[in-house]
């Protein structure tokens, strides 16, 4: 009887076990198999019977002054529960079979701890495991965390409270919860238990983690609550919703072939919630975030990495966006040329190309400052050797010289995925430079850099600075999606975390010889993870040429710059086909009104290869940024010292009104100039506008804060100037450096005020300069000018109706 129940039992368990892990598979991509590089969803393996859970249960010790201690898991399973033709999942206590049951402790008490690195920002960690991991430095942070000591430490009925000037965190012993307020004592958020269960017939995980018992592998998911109307914001390039609550988001690098999807080239780490706190999720494996998604309470963050380490803000989003940059890098300041116009196509094939783009960017009046070769400048098109094709170039060096010498730089296209039939295919294999499977051969059938391997970077950037040598001033960082997730790098890690990291390395390595060649900050990339905002710039992929393309798009740069990069571009017109012309001349100010301006995809992309009248348009908008370029500049010196993007969210200028939380496809373009691009055909749209007055700064008519339906101005966009704002203007020039820095028209927008501010930073210092106009009579003067002896101000009052 015994022998015979035996028997069924491990017939049951081989037939539920794969069955479990296929239905887990199917899961992840909604039924469909899963393919290389799509996004993982990391939450199927929280809702796998095969699985080992750990619920965080009580502080079991707690050192006050080190605020450190450890925490009592209990040790879990789970069951299925049926009741009125209903299946529930439940956990249930799991008395520990482990063998020899000497040597594990059922409910493990493993290390917990809190760092206070500023007023404004803490640290959280947490272990699965008694072993201490290595002290290894991060890629993803610009310097170790520090230390402050403005947190006071209270002891509180059955638990540990400390307090700084912008918020606290109460940390409760039994059960154990965090609990996080703000300056005022409002509660921002807390951990969930499973107590918190009790008031509804959903029941949920709380904090927890999980052994595999596929592989013993662990991985944590901390659980935090949501409030009702709270947002959450951030997450990378995401081109869904700005508001994530309701989503379920994987950070997870991918190549999504375009921004209509939920998938990501640039996930990040880091999210803000409109209650005042952000979050970085200091880790480079997968991470599915459940922000309300499976219940609308919660927000469930899987994560595939096996510790915590989790940093805390708090504060409005200028606030948090500082404190995140100040620990991840902030962008430096790219050079000047960058803010002028990029003129691409998929592809310029030859010298003569070359000539002809520059040649009539200058004979139309196009003001512009780069040409950008794509796939085809090699011999053979899409395979990369780092050399112009011989038999289409004839003298490359010359060509790049001549186009210089006319204010053009040079770009140019390159990926890192060495196919069998590239010549550097065999010596990169030999030399060990790709990354490697579990035989140590080869994972995919193309030789991908391993940038975690010294020798590859060498390898690497010097290729790249023989081009930049010869005076090319930017390489495109193309790809970087599909490191092998089933792959082993030098850095001793496998691709669980190598694969997001890989855009970080790529960037690196690519922004490190430009710097090193050029001494400027430049470089033209898809990918990114958090921490690639210190290697700028990146653009937005291949956009659909459709109005939801150009939503998208928008969508996705917003995000990003919610996610601690400052300057982004996109292809101007979308990607894939040759742009309708009714479409390109919509997505044109919002083109130029972004911190970067490229025209690309497929042909034709060029302006005058439409019509006389669409030439005009190009022309007009990239005249407006060219004339705006004093704002422009500016306005990214400031980002790089606050943290902030150039595209920005209404709300990250107005956080307390919860209309600017709503509105998706408007932008800030820097601090004064709000811009609402026609994402439909149209003459006139609703905009949205945040307290004050602004003025349109096309027709010079005031409009008053909340919905106003506002036509479009003879530039097809609605472009409105804060209330009170001086925009820094100059002449036009047909590349940026033929612009005469020496004299600046300061154009005052005022209705009603008497006071007016605008910032300055000329190209030969980069200083950053507050300039404050006060209006006396019917003039504005400039009282004290702080670039005094170095530029000429002329003020001029905008035409105000």
């Amino acid at each position: 009887m015994n022998k015979c129940k035996s028997e069924w039992i491990i017939a049951f368990f081989i037939l539920l076990f794969p069955a479990t892990k296929v239905f887990s598979q199917l899961h992840v991509n909604g039924g469909s198999p899963y393919l290389m590089n799509q996004a993982k969803d990391v939450s199927t393996d929280f809702g796998d019977f095969t699985n080992i859970f750990f619920f965080a249960d009580k502080l079991s010790a707690f050192d006050p002054v080190s605020a450190s201690g450890k925490i009592e898991w209990k040790r879990k399973t789970l069951y299925t529960r049926q009741a009125f033709n209903t299946n529930t999942v439940l956990p249930q206590d799991l008395q520990m079979l482990d063998f020899p049951e000497t040597a594990y402790n059922n409910n493990p008490e493993l290390r917990f701890s809190i760092d206070f690195v500023t007023p404004r920002t803490l640290r959280i960690r947490m272990l699965t495991t008694p072993v201490e991991p290595k002290s290894n430095e991060s890629l993803m942070l610009v310097r170790n965390p520090g230390k402050d000591n403005s947190w006071k430490y209270y002891s509180v009925k059955g638990g540990h409270l400390y307090k700084s000037a912008y918020g606290s965190i109460l940390i409760e012993e039994n059960p154990w919860r965090i609990v996080l307020i703000d300056a005022s004592g409002k509660r921002l958020t807390d951990t969930w238990r499973w107590k918190d269960n009790d008031s509804t017939q959903v029941k949920s995980l709380p904090f927890n983690f999980i052994k595999r018992g596929s592989d013993n592998s662990r991985s944590i998911n901390p659980v935090f609550t949501l409030s009702p109307g709270e947002k959450i914001v951030g997450c990378g390039e995401s081109f869904t919703s700005l508001n994530k609550v309701g989503q379920k988001v994987n950070l997870f690098v991918t190549d999504p072939q375009g921004p209509e999807t939920d998938q990501m080239y640039k996930p990040i780490p880091f999210f803000m919630s409109s209650r005042g706190y952000g979050m970085f999720m200091h880790t480079s494996a997968p991470v599915t975030c459940d922000f309300g998604s499976t219940y609308t309470g919660i927000n469930k963050l899987f994560m595939a990495d096996e510790a915590l380490d989790l940093f805390v803000f708090f504060g409005n989003p200028k606030d948090i966006l500082n404190e995140y940059t100040e620990l991840t890098g902030k962008s430096p300041l790219p050079p000047l040329w960058s803010f002028g116009t990029w003129m691409s196509r998929i592809t310029y094939f030859n010298e003569k190309e070359g000539y002809d783009v520059a040649k009539n960017l200058r004979k139309y009046r196009i003001p512009a400052d780069v040409i950008h070769f794509d796939t085809g400048w090699f011999e053979t098109d899409w395979q990369c050797d780092y050399v112009f094709a011989p038999s289409r170039f004839n003298n490359p060096q010359k060509m790049v010289k001549d186009l210089l010498s006319d204010g053009f730089h040079i770009s140019l296209w390159q990926l890192t995925y060495f196919t069998p039939k590239n010549k550097y295919f065999k010596e990169i294999i030999d030399k060990g430079l790709n990354v490697k499977n579990a035989n140590g051969e080869m994972p995919y059938e193309d030789a991908v850099l391993d940038f975690s391997n010294p020798q590859t970077v060498a390898w690497y950037q010097d290729k790249l600075a023989g081009l930049l040598k010869m005076g090319v001033g930017a390489i495109k960082v193309d790809f970087g999606e599909a490191a092998p997730l089933n792959g082993f790098y030098a850095s001793g890690k496998g691709g669980l975390y190598e694969h997001n990291i890989y855009p970080l390395r790529y960037n690196k390595a690519v922004a490190e010889v430009t710097d090193r060649e050029h001494g400027e900050h430049i470089i033209w990339a898809r990918s990114a993870w958090a921490g690639s905002q210190r290697y700028p710039i990146h653009w937005g992929g291949d956009a659909a040429n459709t109005d939801i393309g150009m939503q998208g798009t928008l969508r996705g740069g917003l995000s990003l710059g919610l996610s601690g990069f400052s300057f982004w571009s996109h292809d101007i017109g979308g990607f894939v086909q040759k742009s309708p012309e009714e479409l390109y001349r919509r997505w044109l100010p919002f083109g130029f009104l972004t911190s970067h301006s490229r025209a690309h995809g497929a042909p034709p992309k060029e302006p005058w290869l439409y019509n006389e009248s669409f030439t005009k348009a190009f022309r007009e908008s990239a005249e407006m940024k060219y004339k705006l370029m004093p704002y422009v500049y500016a306005q990214a010196k400031n980002c790089t010292e606050k943290g902030l993007p150039m595209v920005r969210a209404l709300f990250v200028e107005f956080p307390d009104d919860p209309g600017a939380w709503l509105v998706e496809d408007q932008y800030m373009f820097g601090n004064d100039i709000m811009v609402a691009p026609m994402m439909e055909e149209d003459t006139q749209r609703n905009v949205y506008l945040p307290v004050g007055k602004w003025i349109d700064y096309q027709s010079g008519k005031v409009y008053q804060s909340g919905w106003n339906k506002i036509p479009a101005g003879h530039i097809p966009a609605v472009i409105l100037v804060r209330n009170g704002a001086v925009i820094p203007h100059i002449a036009l020039a047909q590349s940026t450096d033929k612009m005469d820095w020496s004299k600046l028209d300061m154009v005052v927008y005022s209705a009603g005020t008497k006071q007016a501010k605008g910032l300055l930073c000329l190209p030969s210092d980069n200083q950053l300069k507050e300039i404050i106009l006060t209006g006396e009579g019917n003039k504005w003067i400039v009282k004290d000018n702080p670039l005094q002896g170095k530029t000429n101000l002329k003020v001029i009052i905008s035409d105000i109706k």
